[in-house]
């Protein structure tokens, strides 16, 4: 096996190794991403809740 064909081997290797990286952070971006999403759904809903009791409890009195 020749000098080129090592480098070649090596090249290959690492773009092999930047795709697999890649898709990796774009799996961790994506997961990180539908968590915030869940988070603010979450905040959504309480806010929500918290005003509904707020007016209940006005009228209440």
């Amino acid at each position: 096996m020749g000098m080129q064909d090592k480098f070649k081997d090596k090249a290959e290797q690492l773009k092999e190794q930047a795709k697999q990286a890649s898709g990796k952070a774009k799996d961790q971006a994506s997961e990180r991403a539908s968590q915030g999403r869940d988070r603010s759904d979450e905040e959504t809903r309480r806010a929500q809740q918290e005003a509904q009791d707020r007016m209940d409890q006005d009228y209440d009195a």
